[in-house]
């Protein structure tokens, strides 16, 4: 028997068998998507080039050579031209990746957490708690994530901590909104009231029977949430409030960009960057919710 008949045995012989046989046959229906594989691809590309960077930069991205400003991509050295400090874009471009992949692996990691923490101990719990903490959700989710992300800026300052504070801040309501709707769909099946009966309390049944069906549900918005991520940060880098110079983060070197428009691929090349990561985000988003939710197919 080769290791994928093993894998797709209608018997599996252990736990092991049986979780790799699920991830075997999720990779199988998610490769034969192309647009999510593309996505994928991109997110590769983008850790790659995180991980990457001193290798594949070609220049000192802060080092600055005014005699090269402003060079066309493809002369004097630059792959993709130099800025109005004679800085390579592309080395700019390849350093600001791990800028990017900070933003969004920490945002991924918090915002969840919180919004999974408030949105199912609302809907198990009930009650007057549910609609304490279902108001304030409403409250954040009142106001553009952008526009709320401004505010905490404005009071915490300007910098890439609290940068990724304020998005962590403004994005988990929509998290608590899906723990809550899955949490109540849930509380009440049959299985959850045998473990009741069984003398288990609420945080046993939470974290041990509730977390988990909410965890598919939970990946796709996150990785559907990344590209709303990424330009929220990239506004913040924009306005000034987010990564501060010489810093490389691609919404700076939009804004520092918008300045010398005769110089188009100092402002368009980070612009395709951002649209580019943003892009793979959601056709991997899209990928992965026809694997882990086979009810939103044909949708």
């Amino acid at each position: 028997m080769g290791w994928r008949d093993w894998l797709t045995a209608e018997a599996p012989t252990s736990r092991l068998q049986a979780r790799l046989g699920q991830f075997w046959l999720g990779w199988k229906n998610f490769s034969a998507n192309p647009l999510a594989m593309v996505g994928f691809v991109i997110i590769v590309a983008l850790v790659l080039m995180a991980a990457l960077a001193p290798l594949l930069a070609t220049h000192d991205p802060l080092q600055q050579d005014l005699q090269a400003r402003l060079t066309a991509p493809g002369e004097g050295g630059f792959l993709l031209g130099s800025d109005e400090l004679g800085r390579d874009i592309w080395s700019r471009i390849v350093h600001g990746a791990s800028i990017t992949l900070l933003i969004v692996g920490l945002v991924a990691a918090t915002a969840p957490v919180i919004g999974l923490l408030v949105g199912t101990a609302a809907g198990y719990l009930g009650g007057w708690i549910d609609t304490v903490l279902m108001r304030v959700t409403d409250v954040f989710l009142a106001f553009p994530r952008l526009v709320l992300a401004l505010a905490f800026v404005a009071a915490l300052g300007a910098g890439i901590e609290n940068a990724i504070l304020a998005i962590t801040l403004t994005a988990w309501p929509p998290y608590a909104r899906i723990a809550r709707a899955e949490t109540i769909t849930i509380r009440n099946a049959d299985y959850i009231a045998a473990v009741q009966l069984q003398g288990a309390g609420p945080m046993r049944i939470i974290t041990g029977h509730i977390w988990p069906q909410c965890m598919s549900s939970i990946i796709i918005r996150v990785t559907l949430d990344m590209a709303g991520v990424i330009l929220t940060a990239a506004g913040l880098g924009f306005l000034g409030l987010g990564a501060q110079p010489p810093t490389p983060e691609w919404g700076a070197m939009i804004s520092s960009g918008r300045k010398f428009l005769d110089a188009w691929w100092v402002a368009t090349i980070p612009g395709l960057a951002i649209f580019i990561v943003s892009l793979g985000f959601n056709l991997l988003g899209d990928g992965l919710r026809d694997v882990l939710d086979p009810r939103s197919k044909g949708r």
